[in-house]
């Protein structure tokens, strides 16, 4: 009798099919359903060889122990992205669509050490400043007026019209940005995250940055721009900037993808049709099943060295899959059994998201108010006919169209106008501004 397993097949559509490459994280086929890729690479063991654009070549972490073993070892690996040796030899292509979120700049993110140490601090002691109960009614107000959008109409795009922009209004008030600022920052997250002219809205993004710290040096506010620029860290004007974009860019692009990744399990899981305290328990299981930031954790080993049955050379990149690493095999008893919330969605070690809270607050709110407003919101096109954004680091649905009954929309109540930057704007005799932040403030104001 022959106990040997089968070999493992690539999924259909898969290039290594058949030859013995990399397997590639990037196209259609791993957009509609990368746990058939993550359970082919689990054959390879703890690690696997991928591929996360044509010519970009990686070593990807699929085991949860494997995961957690890097995450906390910054002895043997580094973050400094400089470290990236195929990217210092040039033979990573300069156009390279993954280039933009791997490439060295000066915040935590790509930071080691006392560095990273220093950076980390003034990230984490500027947040926790921020009162939940601000970040409640920054939410709620931002809802209030996205559900006025739609509420009327009886359906919505909850992802374009709801998840993507909720979150960037909720960063820009605890911020403390202003209109003009504001609606530059808006325009320059989704213009990067969207790839409608990525440069361009690069650009547009990091000028904001400079004139909102500019802005705050002359007038700091109680938001967490001027407690960064304020803290004992000392952080220079280009670490602010980069810093800045971080916490605006990377901390509303994931948090986007896990609302609506939440509203998403809501519409097609039977399970949560009660609601109540159901709406936190999908939320963690997104984030095990199906986190926002599926692969990412760029690290680099500082020699060559042997890691997890797997040959590593100085310089390799390697990267987390946290989205295999959440649902592996050996994972589903020891998650029944343990802690709901033991999952790698947010990172760990050094490294590991400083809002993750924040986030999660966000996130609740977010979906209650939505629920609460519009109780009967169902998902309007058959499950299988979504699409899923292609790329290797993000897990984010390209639309949610929905359905529900038309209402009559939340209004607003002056004594809940947010302290920062809405009272300038009601205040402000000269013609108001069009852009998506100045009409939520304007809103706000009447």
């Amino acid at each position: 009798m022959d106990d040997r397993s089968p070999a493992p097949v690539p999924p259909p559509g898969c290039p290594a099919h058949g030859s013995g490459g990399r397997v590639p994280l990037y196209g259609p086929e791993f957009a509609a359903d990368p746990q058939a890729y993550y359970a082919y690479m689990r054959h390879y063991g703890p690690t696997a060889p991928v591929e996360l654009a044509p010519g970009v070549e990686a070593t990807l972490v699929t085991d949860y122990q494997t995961a957690l073993q890097l995450l906390q070892d910054s002895g043997s690996f580094r973050k400094d992205s400089r470290h990236w040796r195929d990217l210092e030899d040039g033979k990573i292509p300069a156009d390279s669509p993954v280039v933009p979120l791997l490439a060295y700049r000066p915040n935590c993110l790509f930071s080691d050490g006392a560095e990273h140490l220093r950076m980390r601090q003034a990230v984490t002691d500027s947040l926790s400043r921020v009162d939940p109960r601000r970040i409640t009614r920054t939410t709620e107000q931002a809802a209030d007026y996205l559900i006025a959008q739609f509420a009327g109409r009886g359906s919505v795009d909850l992802l374009g019209d709801y998840a993507k922009q909720l979150p960037l209004f909720v960063f820009n008030e605890l911020f403390g940005c202003p209109a003009d600022i504001g609606d530059r920052v808006l325009f320059g997250i989704s213009g990067m995250f969207d790839g409608v002219n990525a440069e361009k809205a690069t650009e547009v993004l990091l000028r904001a940055v400079w004139d909102l710290i500019a802005l705050k040096r002359n007038r700091p506010g109680e938001d967490v721009t001027s407690w960064l620029m304020r803290h004992e860290a000392q952080l220079t004007d280009e670490e602010m900037v980069h810093q800045l974009a971080l916490l605006l860019g990377a901390g509303a692009e994931p948090l986007r993808s896990l609302v609506g990744n939440t509203l998403h399990r809501l519409l097609t899981h039977d399970r949560y049709a009660h609601g109540g305290g159901l709406i936190e328990e999908a939320v963690d299981d997104t984030l095990w099943e199906n986190p926002p930031i599926a692969n990412y954790a760029a690290h680099y080993p500082v020699s060559d060295m042997e890691f997890a049955d797997t040959r590593l050379s100085a310089g390799d990149l390697v990267l987390v899959s946290f989205a295999a690493a959440n649902t592996g095999p050996a994972l589903s008893a020891a998650r029944q059994a343990g802690s709901n919330r033991a999952h790698l969605a947010w990172s760990a070690g050094p490294h590991a998201c400083p809002s993750k809270e924040t986030a999660r607050h966000v996130t609740v709110t977010a979906v209650e108010r939505l629920l609460n407003q519009v109780p009967d919101v169902e998902l309007a096109v058959p499950e299988d006919s979504l699409t899923w954004r292609p790329g290797p680091f993000n897990r984010a649905l390209v639309t949610l169209p929905a359905r529900f009954t038309p209402v009559q929309p939340v209004r607003q109540q002056a004594a809940q106008v947010t302290e920062t930057a809405a009272p300038q704007a009601a205040a402000d005799g000269g013609p108001r501004r069009t852009g998506l932040w100045s009409q939520f403030l304007n809103w706000l104001a009447k």
